[in-house]
């Protein structure tokens, strides 16, 4: 290959992962080094991201899509898409970054009482300083020492407030003691703990004052010191409290998160994460419950509203079974302590569009205009490999061929235009534009091109290295790897380990557009995203933000709700089989949605139920194209909202199952000579399905091929 000649780099899924390594290798300071050809299914980007607009420019999409204020890598590199790409204000309502989202300060949990009823639990978190994305300050608080601090601080402060709410029952208990300064924290804890016990709970409060400034600022204190103080500050918290738990709601929840952050600093130090260069990772092997109990957390304290919000924001579910519950410890607690501990400006990010709108087209025409070329209606077939006997002496395997199905052709070969205009936004249909394919949509529109099972084509290609490729970064889902990749799973015992541990979830949602707004269904609160809910829909979110951007008659809409969860299914059979018929999934998941508004959503929205019970039907809102007609009452309303089942491999959900994480490949393995990997399954410093994990897998595929961008220059990214 001649020097001067462009590195040849083939993207195979536009998911965040993709995007991600095709912004970073065609960065301009790459000086055209890099010459991207991203190759996508169907018609339109986002993976599990991806969204379209369907009749009245509603917004559809495959999920509950919010971002959280810890997700620094995918700000960032979204803050950046914005300002190359330099939209006009003036004829863009969305030209900038913060036009794009809205800021959500509140997050709620449900739980079922004693009595049998389900009661929201909602939190205000108030704004942090900074932005998502901002340049970290000197003090970087992705460490374990960083967690520690702020779990001992959150800690002290619920303790002051059990205290003063303790106090207005019982009378004041006399002034606080001032913390000590650093240089007097020894000698503070063993005159704390010479008395074998903190009696009262104004000294629990002091011990845990002391914990507090002990993390921040003296870490090196001997650990001995330091556990003596946690168990004791455990202990007696715990004899303190209990006896009070029982006078209300308040208190027995504020006691669970406390109980909680004991365990956790305890559990910290019992299993050495402080010293171990894994950190979290190092109890990957227990389930989060499993864990927390080993470290002295109480059985209501694991099952509570806030812990199974955690395992429902995870859909940590195997096999979507909502009884078999599984979520690794380590992930769970990292991911815990940077939602709540390292989030800036908001906990939680809205977006006021689409995720197709708000990330994909914009990154889509910053990459068009860089030279990336796109692929659309390519589907992988295969990735295989040299043959292993036609390998040099010395020579590493690599991929020597990508197979693809082009499933459709454009009119006279041209290039295909996804995009089209709502309101000024540059947005992806729900359907392909079929005008500029051959034969129309007279011939294709009972086609599912995103589809697994649709196998039909137009033509079949192979791209060979050196003639079409040189690198490939392989960004597809895990689930679709059994499928695309039978070389690698053949000739390598790490892969094939890869694929029968790392699980998958196959997920369910629902969305519904109403002609009363939340108020008036009887919802008190602000825009909320809650979980913890009951089965079929755990996880719902107000999504009233939205409005303004979608196309409906004026005045028309007033609410907007989200709703999602886990769906049970089995592991998706090989394309094909007919083993699965996503068809009954999908009528499966309306008679779910369905059932969950007539039964449920009224517990949340008493303004939603009619007499004698069950859902209010004339509150659904269908497009001005398909008014109801009068065979469409009550529950046939529904035909008129959108649901769907996401079953296709490259759609399901990547689980972080106890005893699995190991078995992750790292974007930066070198195995092979000419490949690397990108998507939330593999190893990459944030090992959970979101947005975060697949950026910063996308940023180290590109640190594999290009070595840019550096390894300190991915925030969160602390593996060795």
């Amino acid at each position: 290959m001649s020097s001067d000649r462009p590195i040849e780099v083939a993207v195979i899924g536009g998911g965040c992962a993709g995007i991600t390594a095709a912004f970073e290798l065609s960065r301009p300071e790459h000086d055209g080094r890099y010459r991207v050809t991203v190759y996508q299914q169907g018609w339109r980007l986002g993976g599990k991201g991806a969204s379209g607009r369907g009749p009245a420019g509603r917004i559809e999409e495959h999920g509950l899509h919010v971002w959280l204020g810890f997700y620094e890598n995918a700000f960032r590199l979204l803050r950046e898409c914005y300002d190359e790409l330099g939209r006009d204000p003036s004829t863009c309502p969305i030209a900038h970054w913060r036009d794009a989202f809205t800021t959500d300060p509140y997050v709620g949990v449900v739980e079922h009482t004693k009595e049998g009823e389900w009661q929201e639990w909602l939190a205000y978190f108030p704004p942090r300083p900074g932005l998502p994305g901002d340049p970290l300050t000197e003090e970087n608080p992705f460490t374990m020492s960083g967690y520690l601090a702020r779990s001992a601080a959150l800690l002290f402060s619920l303790l002051v407030a059990a205290q003063e709410k303790n106090d207005r029952q019982e009378g004041p208990a006399g002034p606080r003691s001032p913390l000590p300064r650093p240089d007097e924290l020894p000698q503070a804890i063993a005159r704390l703990l010479r008395y074998g016990q903190l009696a009262t709970l104004a000294a629990v409060v002091e011990g845990a004052g002391l914990l507090a400034a002990v993390f921040r600022f003296a870490p090196q204190l001997p650990t001995e010191l330091i556990t003596r103080l946690v168990e004791q500050v455990a202990t007696s918290a715990r004899q303190q409290l209990e006896k009070i738990t029982d006078k209300d709601d308040e208190t027995r929840r504020i006691w669970q998160v406390i109980d909680l952050c004991l365990a956790i600093v305890k559990g910290s130090l019992r299993f050495g994460l402080l010293t171990d260069p894994r950190g979290f990772d190092a109890i990957n092997e227990y389930d989060c419950r499993q864990w927390l109990e080993l470290c002295g957390a109480s059985k209501d304290s694991t099952n509570c509203a806030f812990v199974r919000g955690l395992y429902d924001l995870a859909f940590g579910y195997e096999d979507g079974d909502i009884h078999r519950p599984r979520l690794a410890a380590g992930q769970a607690l990292r991911g815990a302590v940077r939602m709540f501990f390292t989030y800036r400006g908001a906990l939680f990010w809205k977006m006021n569009a689409g995720m197709g709108d708000i990330v994909f087209a914009p990154f889509y025409e910053v990459l068009k205009a860089r030279g990336v070329r796109f692929e659309f209606f390519h589907r992988l077939r295969d990735v295989k490999l040299k043959a292993a006997a036609e390998l040099l002496e010395g020579e590493r395997p690599y991929v020597e061929e990508l197979a693809f199905d082009v499933q459709a052709r454009t009119l006279n070969g041209g290039e295909y235009e996804p995009l089209y205009d709502v309101h000024g936004l540059p947005c992806w249909p729900s359907k392909p534009r079929y005008e500029q394919l051959e034969g129309g949509a007279e011939a294709l529109a009972e086609r599912d091109f995103e589809s697994h099972w649709d196998n039909s084509c137009a033509e079949r290609k192979v791209c060979r290295v050196g003639d079409h490729f040189d690198a490939v970064v392989l960004a597809v889902g895990i689930a679709a790897v059994p499928y695309v990749c039978r070389d690698l799973l053949e000739r390598d015992p790490r892969w094939r380990a890869m694929v029968d541990n790392v699980k998958t979830v196959a997920t369910q949602a629902f969305q519904v557009w109403m002609n009363e707004d939340m108020e008036s269904l009887g919802w008190p609160a602000p825009s909320t995203t809650l979980s913890g809910y009951v089965s079929p829909f755990d996880t719902w979110a107000d999504m009233r933000q939205v409005i303004p951007y979608e196309d409906w008659p004026q005045g028309d809409l007033r609410a907007i709700a989200y709703f999602c969860s886990a769906l049970a299914t089995p592991e998706a059979p090989a394309q094909g089989t007919g083993a699965v018929d996503p068809a009954s999934y999908h009528e499966a998941v309306r008679r779910n949605a369905i059932g969950f508004l007539e039964r449920d959503v009224t517990r949340l929205w008493p303004g939603a139920e009619r007499p004698g019970g069950g859902f209010r039907w004339e509150l659904l809102l269908a497009p001005p194209s398909e008014e109801p007609t009068a065979a469409s009452s009550g529950e046939k309303r529904f035909d008129s909202q959108y649901w769907t089942a996401n079953v296709n491999p490259t759609d399901r959900y990547t689980l972080c199952l106890p005893g699995s994480l190991v078995h992750r490949i790292s974007p930066l393995d070198n195995t092979y000579d000419n490949l690397t990997i990108a998507g939330d399954w593999t190893e990459c410093g944030f090992n959970e399905g979101c947005v975060e994990a697949a950026v910063m897998s996308g940023r180290l595929a590109a640190h594999a091929i290009a070595l840019s961008p550096a390894l300190e220059d991915i925030i969160g990214y602390d593996h060795p």
